[in-house]
């Protein structure tokens, strides 16, 4: 990561697609401050006043600033353009090109499953948590669950994935090291001590308000293959993750309740519409994410040499596109495969964890 990647994140006015879509035109940070003003505006489209600010070189002294701020606090700064990055949040539209991290960042990197709730979280509620990650835990070989740390399902995702050994990953609407709410400091502590992680977009120098909380649903939506809504009312947080999940291509799923409950109306609604799968239990979830794959009695050692008996149908085809281009990028790797850009997605999140492909800058891949 370069300085000019945590600059960009303090442009005025450009916001995180804009981010985005300037990296993908451009190749890099660098290259974006580079570029004149002209260029900018005529090439990605950028309004006048947000080029002629980067052209200005708006957001070094911001970025020298957290620099220092991150290096006395411990965090850890990922940019998009890193391999570190996660694989799956990096393609979608809208990412964080900073990530700031506290505690393993390859927790990051290995397969994701995300559960959420309601605060209001019901004894229901709570057995359902602890027996799914109890379930999956018994049988999901190095897996990281997601959640945000908030009072209720989110904190009990995180102590059944204490109590059941699997690494976790809090994702928080505030900036580090600060954690909220409050009484969640040492349960924070836990997850670092298991091998998990904090993250946040934020900056020390973010305003703190309301709408952070859905621009943080995006990121837990975003790290994961699936998400798995345990409770939630007729609204909340909880089903904003569901449905920005939804538009990523993921797994969305849901646990049912009893329709005289009110923590319950969400998640029953979320099923009873199609957006979200019913589970019930562990193996539900496993069969739904295709995980099979990563269960303890199917999972081996290294990379066979030959590959259809560890490959399905779709990552033998993808794997194939390799043999006519060197390089694919993700347009033609979706028009060769003819799979969705979430199913594709998955597909290269399971190639690159089985060591067959990587990541090149430009959303470009190469076989291993």
């Amino acid at each position: 990561m370069t300085i000019e990647d945590l600059a960009l994140i303090f442009v005025s006015g450009l916001g995180a697609r804009g981010a985005a879509h300037l990296i993908e035109h451009y190749g890099s940070a660098e290259a974006v401050y580079e570029a004149s003003c002209s260029d900018l505006i005529a090439s990605v489209g950028l309004r006048k006043d947000i080029a002629e600010n980067i052209t200005k070189g708006e957001g070094i002294k911001q970025a020298l600033k957290e620099v220092e701020y991150c290096r006395k606090n411990g965090i850890s700064m990922v940019a998009a353009t890193d391999e570190e990055y996660p694989l799956l949040l990096k393609h979608t539209p809208d990412r964080p090109h900073v990530l700031f991290v506290q505690g393993d960042i390859d927790a990051l990197s290995r397969p994701t499953l995300s559960m959420v709730g309601t605060r209001e979280m019901s004894p229901s509620g709570q057995y359902a948590t602890n027996k799914l990650v109890e379930g999956l835990a018994a049988e999901v070989e190095d897996f990281t669950l997601v959640s945000g740390i908030a009072y209720g399902i989110d904190a009990a995702c995180h102590r059944a994935a204490l109590a059941n050994r699997v690494p976790s990953v809090a994702v928080l609407a505030n900036a580090l090291p600060e954690i909220n709410p409050t009484p969640h400091r040492q349960l924070a502590e836990d997850i670092l001590r298991n091998g998990g992680a904090l993250v946040s977009e934020l900056t020390s120098q973010s305003r703190q308000n309301g709408k952070l909380f859905i621009a943080r649903n995006r990121i837990i939506a975003g790290l994961s293959m699936g998400v798995v809504i345990v409770e939630s009312p007729a609204s909340g947080g909880a089903l904003s993750t569901a449905n920005i999940a939804d538009s990523y291509g993921r797994v969305v799923m849901a646990v049912p309740g009893r329709i005289s409950d009110a923590s319950s109306f969400g998640a029953n609604n979320l099923i009873r519409s199609g957006l979200a799968r019913m589970v019930l239990t562990s193996r539900d979830i496993i069969d739904d994410m295709d995980w099979e794959g990563y269960c303890r009695s199917n999972t081996t050692k290294g990379v066979s040499q030959n590959l259809s008996p560890d490959l399905t149908p779709q990552e033998l085809s993808v794997m194939e596109l390799f043999n006519n281009v060197a390089k694919p990028d993700m347009q033609q790797l979706l028009n060769g495969s003819g799979l969705t850009v979430g199913e594709l997605m998955m597909v290269l999140m399971n190639l690159e964890i089985k060591g067959l492909i990587r990541t090149l800058p430009g959303q470009m891949y190469e076989r291993i």
